[in-house]
């Protein structure tokens, strides 16, 4: 299964991941890193376009960043004990579901 769209913050923003996503047919909200803004304006006209950038979908990617943090705070799911894929799964839903 595919995801409709990717958020992702300035670690992921490269021409080979937004490629990557675009022949996938996969929508991306990705920022972009100061230093290719200046490279860009630094170009001028030669350089490309800006890629499209939504703010507000930006904004709903703090949601998951916080809750992966909160379910850091199980000492259990941050350094993983749990010897099979199944039970951590099972450690996972049950502090989400605490949470």
């Amino acid at each position: 299964m595919r995801p409709g769209h990717v958020i992702g913050d300035k670690g992921c923003n490269s021409k080979a991941i937004r490629t990557w996503l675009r022949r996938r047919g996969v929508t991306h909200t990705i920022a972009e890193r100061s230093d290719q803004v200046g490279n860009r304006a630094r170009l001028g006209s030669r350089g490309s376009r800006p890629p499209v950038f939504d703010r507000q979908v930006y904004r709903h990617r703090n949601v998951v960043e916080r809750c992966f943090d909160r379910l850091k705070q199980w000492r259990g799911i941050a350094t993983r004990y749990d010897w099979t894929a199944q039970s951590y799964q099972a450690a996972v839903a049950l502090a989400s579901l605490l949470m």
